[in-house]
């Protein structure tokens, strides 16, 4: 059974760090690209970061980049994202998703508050 489970979403302040997990298992963790997603109420899900199977090439939306950290273990089956200095904008519905050759994994999400 394919699973992508999200966690350490939470409140937090401005300024202040979140980091964000994802637990995939049922299919080849490894050999998929690994992206996290945000949405904002009544908006589409839009790319935060992205990186490769290998986990030796990464890519972020100009929004995030420089605060936002996005890594793999895939001994563990394990994605992560690195918030820093969250702003209130940052605030949405977090998103891991595993793209293999011809399926993507969605989790189910986990909420990121920051207040001012």
């Amino acid at each position: 059974q394919v699973q992508l489970v999200e966690s350490g979403g939470g409140l937090v302040q401005t300024g202040g760090s979140l980091r964000l997990s994802c637990a995939a298992s049922g299919f080849d963790f490894a050999r998929a690209m690994m992206k996290w997603y945000r949405q904002f109420p009544g908006k589409e899900r839009e790319l935060v970061a992205e990186i490769n199977g290998p986990g030796d090439w990464s890519h972020y939306v100009a929004s995030v980049k420089g605060r936002f950290t996005i890594s793999r273990d895939n001994a563990k089956n394990t994605g992560s994202l690195q918030m820093n200095s969250l702003r209130p904008e940052d605030t949405a519905v977090y998103y891991c998703s595993a793209n293999t050759p011809i399926q993507r994994y969605w989790g189910q999400g986990t909420q990121v508050t920051v207040s001012s």
